[in-house]
Formats: C-alpha cells, sequence, structure tokens
C-alpha cells in the first residue's frame, strides 16, 4: 500500500470488551494485548490492518493512569506497527461518566469522561502513535423509555451537555463523533439523531459516527416506528432509495466510519441494552452489500476530515475473536471497501 492511500483500515478493540464480564453467562475480556496480536497477525495478499480504534476503560486502559503509564501503552501499539485512531471516552455509567440527560451531577460525570479521554489523546497525540481520528460518545442513557417521557426537553438537555463537551473538546483540538445506534437514548433513529446535531449545533466539533450495523436499524425504525424509512419485506431498489434517503441526511455530519454488517436482529450482552447485531462480513443472514453501502457514507469523506475507517463486531464468542479465519475475513471487506471507494493524499 502506497503511504499515502486512504482511508487507513482499523480493527476496534472493544470487542474485546463489550458483553464481557465475570457474571453468569459472560465470557472474559480478552486483553488489549491479545487483542493487538490477533489484529497484527491477519494478512490478505501481503496486505494488513493500518490501526486500531479503541475504548479508554478498564480492562484495557485505566482512564486515570499517568502519563508515563499510557505512554508505555502507546509503545505497544507502535510495536506492532499500529496507528491509534478514534477513541471512545468513558461516559457510560459505571465507568467514568453517566447519563448526558441526567442531573447536574450526573452530567459533571459525563464531562469529566470527556476531559479524560481529551487528555489521554493529548498524550497519544504527543508520542505519536495518534496523528488522526476522533473521541466517540454516546448520550449513556440505556433505552428509550425515560426519554420518551420528555422528548423535547430530554433532546435538549442531551444537546446542552453534549454542547459542552464539544466545547472541552475543541480547547484540545479534538471532535466528538456522536454514535448513532438503536439504544441510546436521543440517537436511537436517524431523525432524532439529525434533531440532536442540529440543537447542538456545533459541526466544526461535534458530527455523527455511522455504523453500517447500526444505521441499518434506523432505515427499520425499530426503536422508532414512525420513522421507519423501510417495511418488512422490502426489495432492493426500496432498500436503496431509502439507504440514499438516510445517509444524504447524516452524511454532511459523518466523521467517523465503522464498517459492519448485520443479519436484522437486536441483540445485548452483559450491561449492553439491545442494539443492531453485529455479524461477521460473509454471514449468508447480512443484510448488507458492505462495499456497496459504505460507498454512500465515504462520498466526500476527505471534505470531513475522515482518514480511517474502522470495523467495528461487538458482542461475538471468544471462540470467534480468536480465529484467525475471523479476522482474515474482515480484512478482505475492509481492503475492497478501500479499493472501491479509497483515495490519494
Amino acid at each position: 500500500m502506497s503511504s499515502d492511500t486512504f482511508p487507513r483500515l482499523h480493527n476496534a478493540m472493544w470487542p474485546g470488551l463489550v458483553g464481557k464480564g465475570d457474571e453468569p453467562g459472560q465470557e472474559p475480556p480478552i486483553s488489549l494485548k491479545r487483542m493487538l496480536e490477533l489484529t497484527a497477525a491477519a494478512e490478505v495478499d501481503g496486505r494488513t490492518f493500518d490501526g486500531i480504534d479503541y475504548f479508554l476503560f478498564l480492562p484495557h486502559t485505566d482512564p486515570n493512569a499517568g502519563d508515563d503509564e499510557l505512554k508505555k501503552i502507546a509503545d505497544m501499539i507502535a510495536e506492532y506497527g499500529f496507528s491509534v485512531g478514534s477513541l471512545v471516552a468513558p461516559v457510560w455509567p459505571g465507568t467514568v461518566g453517566d447519563t448526558a440527560m441526567g442531573d447536574a451531577a450526573a452530567r459533571e460525570r459525563f464531562l469529566e469522561a470527556v476531559r479524560m479521554a481529551c487528555r489521554i489523546a493529548g498524550v497519544f497525540n504527543k508520542h505519536g502513535v495518534r496523528r488522526y481520528g476522533v473521541i466517540r460518545i454516546d448520550s449513556a442513557e440505556f433505552g428509550v423509555e425515560t426519554w420518551r417521557q420528555n422528548p423535547k426537553a430530554n433532546t435538549a438537555k442531551i444537546a446542552e451537555t453534549f454542547r459542552e463537551a464539544a466545547k472541552i473538546a475543541a480547547d484540545h483540538g479534538e471532535r466528538l463523533a456522536a454514535e448513532g445506534e438503536i439504544c441510546w437514548a436521543g440517537l436511537h433513529s436517524w431523525k432524532d439523531m439529525l434533531d440532536l446535531l442540529e440543537a447542538v449545533d456545533m459541526p466544526e466539533a461535534l458530527g455523527f459516527q455511522a455504523d453500517m450495523a447500526h444505521t441499518y436499524l434506523y432505515l427499520m425504525g425499530y426503536n422508532a416506528p414512525e420513522h421507519a424509512l423501510l417495511q418488512p419485506g422490502y426489495s432492493e431498489e426500496e432498500f436503496y432509495a431509502a439507504y440514499e434517503t438516510m445517509v444524504e441526511k447524516l452524511r454532511p455530519w459523518t466523521i467517523d466510519f465503522h464498517v459492519a454488517q448485520n443479519d436484522g436482529e437486536v441483540h445485548g450482552a452483559g450491561s449492553h441494552d439491545k442494539t443492531g447485531k453485529h455479524c461477521l462480513p460473509n454471514d449468508p443472514n447480512g443484510k448488507l452489500d458492505i462495499v456497496r453501502c459504505a460507498g454512500y457514507w465515504l462520498k466526500d469523506a476527505p471534505s470531513r476530515g475522515i482518514r480511517h475507517i474502522c470495523w467495528d463486531g461487538c458482542m461475538f464468542p471468544n471462540a470467534v475473536l480468536e480465529s484467525p479465519e475471523t479476522w482474515n475475513a474482515i480484512l478482505d471487506v475492509m481492503l475492497k471497501v478501500q479499493a472501491a471507494h479509497g483515495w490519494t493524499a
């Protein structure tokens, strides 16, 4: 690969954490080192992954770690030949943060999580292991039941929290990307996501993170039937017309992009509320032509500051994550997306 070929291809580290734990029925987390090893071992026609995106929380990273400890982590990542791209701020309750639509104390915890993520990003930037990417957030409000009690007021509260978070990020030279996913209140449908982005109205500091699996369920209106763009039994023509409608609304805000597959189902594990079920790229039940659909999101990507794309596949069994075939199949489709929609700079 030429050194000026984009987008760079990243793998997410959080599939080793999300839905994992020590509660009944859960599998243990996979360490950051092991996730790096699995990613580095993937190879297709001599090509490998370029970097990683990852979640800034234990057991992968202590968000309170000092600079020296963070530099050791950066060294370890660089030893595998990887760059660090986008970072996931620990905004969820039970990590550092709390709900963005809560009381003043909860919202301050949310903002503190953003401050921590910006500090860590700064250490990685200064080290040299990180040269692009965003900091990912969501509302940290699992489910939509509480939000529905007063949608207008709750969206306004999330928007206010996000504005303060965006100011923090901008002061650190960072951008925030809000993850569109049906399990996050206020971000649970394409229309509510768009309304929130417009309410924040800070496009230079806060944009949208599009995940192909999660945005598929946006189309179906899973947690917002009134915003459904498709109905079950849709035709291929109907699918792409609806897909284009959704993407044209959200693409101008999109500053971070996840390649993913979805089988149309929802799935949850551990403390993670039910959301779009990620599948392997070659899953026979997958609903998406990954390469074709990625093109809708990556149109004019350089103008939005996108320099990498990341695979996201959460809540797979550990046996799947430990299989070399898993990562080779993922890298293969990532390379096809890059070949079809990439650019040079």
